[in-house]
C-alpha cells in the first residue's frame, strides 16, 4: 500500500469531519432560536434583530408578535425579528441613571421649519 492511496481518504475525513459539526452546531443554534421565538409571552422584554428594545404586548398570533416600544407606542413585528429576551435590570440601571444625574448637553435645538411658507 502507498502513501497516494491513503491521501484521498485522508483528505475526505479531514474536511467532511468539520462540515459535518459546523451543519451540527448550525442546525443546534436554529432550533433554539426557533424554540425562543415559540416561547414569547406577553410581559418579555426583547430585543428585535435590528436592536429595537421592548416589552412584547400580545404574542397570540403564530407570525407576528406586538411589541411596545415606549409606554402606549405599540407595533407588530415578524417573531423571526426577536433575536433575545433581555432581563429587565437594563430598564432599571437606565432609570438609575437618568434618576442620578442630568446629563448637561451642548446641543442646540434647530426652529422648526415653516412648510407652509411661500418663498
Amino acid at each position: 500500500m502507498n502513501l497516494s492511496s491513503l491521501m484521498f481518504p485522508l483528505l475526505l475525513v479531514l474536511l467532511a469531519v468539520p462540515l459535518f459539526l459546523s451543519a451540527r452546531k448550525q442546525k443546534r443554534a436554529m432550533a433554539e432560536q426557533q424554540q425562543l421565538q415559540n416561547s414569547l409571552a406577553a410581559g418579555d422584554r426583547v430585543m428585535t434583530t435590528s436592536g429595537l428594545y421592548g416589552t412584547v404586548a400580545d404574542a397570540s398570533d403564530d407570525t407576528t408578535i406586538d411589541i411596545e416600544i415606549a409606554d402606549g407606542v405599540v407595533t407588530t413585528w415578524l417573531r423571526a425579528a426577536v433575536r433575545e429576551k433581555v432581563a429587565d435590570e437594563v430598564e432599571e440601571v437606565e432609570e438609575t441613571e437618568t434618576e442620578d444625574a442630568t446629563p448637561e448637553s451642548a446641543a442646540q435645538i434647530a426652529e422648526p421649519l415653516e412648510h407652509d411658507a411661500k418663498k
